[in-house]
């Protein structure tokens, strides 16, 4: 990309610009006052924009704020008469590259551009260096090609640059953790430490040792000094799944961490600073969790700073065979070292009808299952643990059947008292009807007393169901 964006309203210095930059091998497109530098900006990228600070319509400062919103590392470089030097100054602090007083000297405007589009590319070259590394060390990929997934892409690549606190949120299995990785190795923060810790599987008067660390004797089995993951994430990202679970005795030190950068160890006095930048994921509704107390409002609105959704697979259908087929290669190295299999059409036909409540996880698991029985180098259907003749498929349809025998409403003693019931009626009248309706029998068979027998008889209204105490001849 070497497109240049000249934004001036005096016609022949913006001729004379372009003529300029042209014959030194750059594209350019101009616009000859703000409104249309604005609307070009919303639609086109540029290597680098030049703009007059005064111009009709909108003025160089509007200007300059839509070209860094857009994209923050564009540079943009201001043009200014030389009574308005203030202005510039203030352009510079919004964030403009350098500025160039009018009349303005064309030898000094191309060794300016050379070292702005050259430090501009050396950002692009980085970032593909930092992509083609992270594949050389096994930087886990993300595959998709669904467009929910690449904005989700493009905004993490846009947040990374940033310190902001990012917050990931969708269902278990979609991918949170492989974002939050991304989000830390295309920050400036890649050559230190991601750290993640998840906060659900760490009980909670563990958690907050695990999190701040303590000091030796702080608690039983506290022999020594120990360092938390704040300060083993010093200068790098910390990751926190499962936030949703956090303990509310240990949320306000997180905020405060968030707010002062700043900490104690457990039995600790001393005050400690980590430069740690927060990266949080759950699976479940905080705001629903804030309306019910479970969760801190004000930490709510800290970690919220710049939030990321997963879409499950089942919105991503186009992106299921994509992922299983990768997963097929990598076990296929990986698990049994042999050459690459495939997936019959069969297979991918039942890949493709099944919902993935686990997500991308749930396939994961169920290729690699498939790999490790497959006897050939064809993965059949009937290795694949989901679809019509799975358990998956079969326990789903059993509870829906069961949802509609039973309500389900209420607490879970009232839910468990009403399916109770409905085993007790079921099981009885299936007792009486293999009986041939003689209750001695029935009893017998259930291992109740013919007394229990009548009063749950009469209880459930099963009345017809039985009669006489032997049947007559």
């Amino acid at each position: 990309m070497s497109r240049i964006l000249v934004v001036e309203d005096k016609a022949n210095l913006r001729q004379m610009l372009r003529a300029t930059l042209e014959g030194a091998g750059y594209e350019v497109e101009t616009a000859a006052d703000g409104k249309a530098a604005l609307r070009t900006l919303k639609v086109q990228r540029y290597l680098l924009v030049i703009t007059d600070l005064r111009l009709p319509g909108a003025d160089g400062m509007e200007v300059l704020r839509q070209a860094r919103g857009n994209d923050p590392d564009l540079p943009v470089i201001v043009m200014t008469g030389f009574g308005s030097v203030e202005l510039a100054v203030e352009a510079m602090k919004e964030g403009a590259s350098d500025f160039l007083t009018k009349p303005v000297d064309i030898d000094h405007l191309l060794l300016l551009i050379g070292r702005v589009v050259y430090q501009r590319r050396l950002q692009f070259e980085n970032l593909l260096l930092k992509e083609i590394f992270a594949e050389k060390i096994g930087f886990p990929r993300i595959i998709g090609a669904d467009t929910g997934l690449k904005e989700i892409l493009a905004q993490t690549r846009k947040v990374a640059a940033t310190g902001a606190t990012v917050l990931i949120t969708g269902e278990s299995g979609t991918g949170k953790e492989l974002i939050a990785r991304a989000t830390h190795h295309l920050s400036g923060r890649q050559d230190r430490p991601f750290v993640a810790i998840n906060c659900a599987a760490i009980p909670a008067t563990l958690l907050e040792s695990e999190l701040f660390g303590h000091e030796k004797g702080a608690f039983t089995g506290a022999v020594a000094r120990k360092k938390g993951k704040f300060e083993l994430a010093d200068g790098g990202s910390l990751f926190l799944d499962e936030i949703g679970e956090l303990p509310p005795e240990l949320q306000p030190k997180i905020l405060r961490m968030l707010q002062e950068k700043t900490f104690e160890r457990v039995g600790g006095t001393e005050t400690i600073s980590a430069d740690v930048r927060i990266i949080a994921a759950t699976n479940s509704e905080l705001t629903s969790r804030v309306r019910d107390g479970g969760f801190r409002q004000d930490l709510y609105f800290r970690l919220n700073v710049f939030p990321l959704h997963m879409p499950p697979l089942r919105a991503r259908r186009g992106d299921i065979l994509l992922l299983a087929e990768e997963f097929v290669r990598r076990f296929s190295r990986e698990v049994c070292q042999q050459p690459e299999m495939k997936l019959s059409e069969e297979a991918v036909q039942r890949l493709m009808a099944h919902d993935w409540p686990g997500n991308i996880r749930e396939l994961e698991n169920c290729i690699e299952r498939a790999v490790i029985l497959s006897s050939g180098t064809e993965i059949s259907a009937d290795l694949l643990s989901v679809g019509p003749a799975s358990s998956i498929g079969g326990r789903r349809r059993d509870e829906a059947a069961f949802q509609d025998l039973v309500d389900l409403n209420g607490t879970l003693a009232e839910a468990a008292g009403r399916a109770a019931a409905m085993a007790e009626r079921i099981k009885i009248s299936r007792a009486l009807e293999e009986s041939g309706g003689v209750r001695s029998r029935a009893a017998l068979s259930l291992g109740v007393s013919q007394k229990t027998l009548l009063a749950k008889i009469r209880e459930y209204g099963l009345d017809e169901a039985g009669g006489d105490e032997s049947p007559t001849a």
